[in-house]
């Protein structure tokens, strides 16, 4: 019997923090979000894992201009991921995921930030979602 570890996607968000690890090991700390998010989107090709990415949000309050907000990864329809390449992760960052989850009735989120010497992704939750 599998032991719990009250982790939300345990094994899913164990696959993706090591893409993660490998892109910014291969990658280093000095490229742009986009590049990232290439060499990320190529490893979930080569792991199948399934994703959709830069999705846009719909609208979220009355003459909102559509397109505003595009979510970096949807991973298995499940994990809400979002780079960043900044000197600190701040409150906004937080916010940006937690309203992304809110939007997309999603558990989980992970926020990386590739300027970090040593990689972190922060799990951001929304007890709301649903799966």
């Amino acid at each position: 019997m599998p032991i719990s570890t009250g982790l939300i996607y345990p094994e899913l968000s164990y696959k993706i923090t090591g893409i993660l690890f490998t892109v910014h090991n291969e990658l280093g700390r000095s490229c742009n979000e986009k590049q990232y998010a290439d060499a990320i989107e190529a490893k979930f090709k080569n792991a199948s894992i399934k994703y959709e990415r830069e999705k846009l949000l719909p609208p979220s309050f009355a003459g909102e201009m559509p397109g505003r907000n595009k979510v970096d990864f949807i991973i298995e329809d499940k994990i809400i991921l979002e780079i960043k390449c900044t000197r600190v992760l701040g409150r906004e960052e937080y916010y940006q995921v937690k309203r992304y989850l809110v939007a997309y009735n999603k558990r989980l989120g992970l926020l990386v930030n590739f300027r970090d010497q040593y990689l972190k992704a922060k799990r951001v939750l929304n007890s709301q979602g649903k799966d």
